[in-house]
């Protein structure tokens, strides 16, 4: 999204950020969609690769020709990214999935040029640890909206979610990412009939998040959501990926979706989820009145 979308006065830039807002909305619901329906065609024997390949052709099929990455499926402990310690592990194995195996799907499409980065936790058949671990994952989502809009630093944040996992018992798993970060900023990109990738990602999109991170070392900020010294400022207004990922012996949960930041001096409208229609969101709603 540009900048001016979110930080022009409201009159002026209501229509093209709500118009703006619609195109990320549009593409985080198409890659949730797609989630629901793998894990729907999920079954023992299935591999991490092949559940991988399931999102890309879903995708494709529905006209998706660019990401900021590559579909991602893990299964069992590595939905905990128990013992990861290189990038290359991130990615999809031939790991079999098994009755009563936790899994996470997680994709970044680009669609008309809208970014998304979703994850999706599921998992094949009955599962307690993991029903826990998603309930608990409520919590996380209410603290970071409540501490973004009072403009603590992204640091801080970071640091209160990692306290809250420990509290509630598990191990902050998003540690685990590149540089640890929780959450990562998005844009729009360029259409292109041909967009190449470079080792899972983008190019495209990571010539953005380049541009970002030169651009805000430069001004004092980071696109990066991380628990070090970088990311010591108040949330930039943008859109930005938010990811946190709990873990319990071996068994990983998370989710992530789209969190909007603007420069707006009215609380309820200076940082919001872009959309409560998501499986996560209507799964605590149903708990709550189940």
């Amino acid at each position: 999204m540009t900048s001016s979308a979110l930080t022009a006065a409201p009159s002026a830039a209501a229509g093209q950020r709500a118009g703006e807002l619609a195109g990320f909305r549009e593409v985080q619901a198409l890659a949730y969609a797609c989630a629901e329906a793998v894990a729907g065609q999920l079954k023992p024997g299935v591999t991490e690769r092949e559940a991988a390949r399931m999102q890309r052709e879903w995708l494709r099929e529905r006209g998706v020709r660019d990401w900021f990455h590559l579909p991602f499926a893990w299964f069992g402990d590595r939905t905990a990214f128990t013992d990861f310690r290189v990038p290359l592990q991130f990615f999809p194995t031939n790991r079999r999935l098994e009755p009563g195996m936790p899994f996470i799907l997680d994709m970044a499409p680009v669609y008309k040029g809208y970014t998304a980065d979703i994850g999706y936790s599921g998992c094949l058949g009955l599962n307690p640890v993991h029903d826990k671990l998603l309930s608990d994952l409520e919590a996380h989502r209410e603290l970071i909206l409540r501490e973004v809009r009072e403009r603590r630093s992204l640091r801080e944040i970071y640091e209160d979610v990692e306290r809250l996992m420990v509290r509630q018992g598990y191990a902050n798993r998003h540690r685990a990412y590149p540089f640890g970060v929780i959450a990562h900023k998005i844009d729009r990109v360029k259409q292109r009939r041909w967009s190449p990738t470079l080792f899972g990602f983008g190019t495209q999109s990571l010539k953005g998040l380049a541009s970002d991170a030169v651009h805000g070392h430069r001004d004092g900020w980071s696109p990066l959501w991380s628990p070090y010294k970088f990311s010591d400022h108040p949330p930039r207004p943008g859109l930005w990926a938010v990811e946190p990922h709990l873990g319990f012996r071996g068994t990983g949960a998370k989710f992530e979706e789209i969190l909007v930041v603007t420069d707006s001096r009215d609380p309820e409208q200076s940082a919001f989820w872009l959309d409560d229609d998501l499986p996560h969101v209507r799964r605590w709603a149903e708990e709550r009145t189940g």
